[in-house]
């Protein structure tokens, strides 16, 4: 269990930040900025949440959410392979996570009607603060494919739970507009009414 004591300690003030192991890295590093945008999604989530007491169901769905992001969060924050030797392994994202957002999405879309254009996001509060989260989730899944690309030994599965993850907050703002009735759609070249001479 994490016991957190002081708030501050200081050792950040030189721009770097320590992670679970390894040497000291800056504050823009690639894997920090990852890990970052993890916590960022996170925060988003929890703001959604505001938004479902008509939705218990939902709202319990993204409680675990949350704690599985601070998983990759963990996961990301760790550099480097276990030590053979080591008593406790390292925390990592499982397949059996992104197994279960999985399941999330197929229980969840197989009530929607299918689109017929793409979706604006919007809607009632609770779908819009669902895009949010959305959108932070596929910017940390860019970042951790990026950081994969520069250390390799970065946990695949965490791509794929964020990819997944933000398939199931897509389709969770779908449900939470009516199961797409009140879907805000996409109408290429569409400009409204735009005043003649603008």
């Amino acid at each position: 269990m994490v016991k957190l004591n002081r708030i501050y300690t200081k050792t950040g003030d030189d721009g770097t930040t320590g992670l679970v192991r390894g040497p000291r890295r800056p504050k823009f590093d690639l894997r920090v900025e990852a890990y970052g945008t993890v916590d960022e999604a996170n925060a988003f989530v929890g703001h959604a949440r505001l938004q479902t007491n008509s939705m218990p169901k939902i709202d319990m769905l993204l409680s675990r959410v949350q704690n599985d992001l601070f998983d990759v969060g963990s996961d990301l924050a760790t550099p480097g392979v276990d030590d053979p030797a080591a008593e406790h392994p390292t925390l990592r994202v499982r397949a059996v996570q992104t197994a279960w957002l999985e399941k999330q999405i197929d229980h969840f879309n197989a009530d929607i009607s299918p689109l017929k254009s793409f979706v604006l996001p919007g809607g009632t509060p609770l779908a819009s603060a669902l895009h949010i989260a959305r959108t932070v989730s596929r910017r940390a899944e860019r970042l951790t494919v990026q950081l994969a690309a520069a250390e390799p030994d970065t946990n695949p599965e965490a791509v794929r739970y964020l990819n997944r993850l933000s398939d199931l907050l897509f389709v969770l703002a779908r449900v939470a507009n009516a199961n797409g009735a009140k879907d805000v759609l996409w109408v290429p070249g569409n400009h409204g009414d735009v005043a003649k001479g603008d």
